[in-house]
């Protein structure tokens, strides 16, 4: 690959360019995952920040998804159906995108049954994710998966996430690269090594937050 691979997970790591939170995000993906919404005094009392910070935080992700009664449903992993089904201990939830898939089972510490499918072929994709070993099983064994490096990741679902796909071959994608010329795709295991360098920036930056490593909350 190009040095997208190395630039991507860096601006992924940049809360200025993406607006991601890691003392936000982590503890809303693992309240998300038992598969309800989420209000604003959980995520509160989970990352231990004031309701004002939280509400600023997820703010700054204007993807960041709710319900009518304006709790959180999704941010990166959502309750609203997408082609990138995310089953977790039976939970059936769903990814705004294939990266997505491959990066939550370690922030989770969840092992993840992931079933997408191409957006050129229909063909389903299945992905098996363990928090620690990686990757353990790929069905085709040749599938890919799209990235990309916009120029602003400002608006991460539109400008980032909408362009990371599955798709069961290199042949499966070159349509898909023809028209997206910007992009390119990666076999699974290389996705995973450039979404686990990601992960390794999101997990160190939460522990560098001493309110969530002490288990502080400051809201009340």
């Amino acid at each position: 690959m190009s040095d997208l691979s190395t630039q991507l997970p860096q601006r992924l790591n940049r809360p200025e360019e993406t607006g991601l939170d890691a003392g936000l995000l982590i503890p809303l993906l693992r309240l998300l995952v038992d598969g309800d919404p989420v209000t604003i005094e959980q995520l509160a009392a989970a990352a231990g920040r004031t309701l004002d910070e939280v509400r600023r935080g997820l703010a700054a992700v204007p993807d960041t998804e709710y319900d009518n009664q304006g709790r959180v449903i999704g941010q990166g992993l959502t309750l609203r159906p997408t082609p990138h089904r995310f089953t977790v201990a039976g939970e059936e939830l769903y990814t705004w995108c294939a990266l997505d898939t491959l990066i939550f089972p370690a922030l989770l510490d969840r092992l993840a049954h992931v079933e997408s499918v191409s957006p050129v072929s229909g063909e389903p994709i299945r992905v098996t994710v363990d928090p620690t070993e990686g990757v353990t099983s790929v069905e085709p064994a040749t599938a890919m998966v799209s990235l990309v490096n916009p120029e602003e990741i400002t608006s991460i679902r539109s400008s980032f996430c909408n362009q990371v796909h599955y798709f069961t071959s290199p042949e499966d994608a070159a349509g898909w690269l023809a028209e997206h010329r910007d992009a390119e795709v990666a076999p699974v295991a290389e996705a995973y090594r450039i979404g686990a360098a990601f992960t390794t920036g999101l997990l160190d930056r939460l522990q560098a937050e001493p309110a969530v490593a002490d288990g502080c909350h400051s809201c009340c």
